[in-house]
């Protein structure tokens, strides 16, 4: 029985893999960030285009790196995807859905090669075409790396680089809520 239970796990394994999505290269063209941007470097490098509202937010999100990763939570005590990004923009007078769901229709869909520190990442963790996560653009680092920061279910708030190959094949659209 429990050979059986395994055979049947395993077949689901390779199944669920080899219905994923292709990784893809992104290859953005644009100005280049340090790679361990501040709002300053941040600012000059997007020539002025940063403005007060996106440097707040990006200062509001950042002050909750490391914050542990808690399901449905939504404040420095423990947060989830959504909560994190709702909490951020909350406190900077946007007002989100609270769900990643609802999220990924707030705004306008824009292409990656336009994303800006401020827009939303939207990605497809559990496989499929289906949001279940929402991160928030850092950064555009070196080589067009779009760097997001983000509440992880294994790490809390940490920021993360769309090169990653975990979070480029979970990758669905971006979105600006600005």
């Amino acid at each position: 029985m429990k050979k059986c239970l395994f055979a049947i796990l395993g077949f689901l394994f390779l199944v669920s893999c080899g219905a994923s999505k292709t990784v893809v290269k992104r290859s953005i063209p644009t100005k280049t960030v340090a790679k361990t941007a501040d709002l300053k470097t941040l600012e000059s490098n997007f020539s002025g285009n940063l403005n007060g509202e996106i440097k707040e937010i990006l200062k509001d999100a950042e002050k909750y790196l490391g914050a542990p990763y808690k399901y449905a939570g939504n404040t420095s005590s423990g947060f989830d995807c959504s909560g994190f990004t709702t909490k951020v923009f909350d406190e900077n007078n946007t007002k989100l859905p609270r769900r990643s769901e609802d999220q990924s229709n707030a705004g306008k869909q824009i292409t990656i090669r336009e994303t800006k520190p401020g827009d939303l990442l939207f990605f497809a963790t559990a496989g499929g075409s289906k949001v279940t996560h929402v991160g928030i653009v850092h950064d555009i680092g070196n080589e067009g790396e779009v760097k997001f920061i983000h509440a992880s279910t294994s790490k809390g708030v940490v920021i993360s680089s769309l090169n990653e190959k975990y979070w480029n094949k979970a990758y669905l659209f971006a979105r600006r809520v600005l």
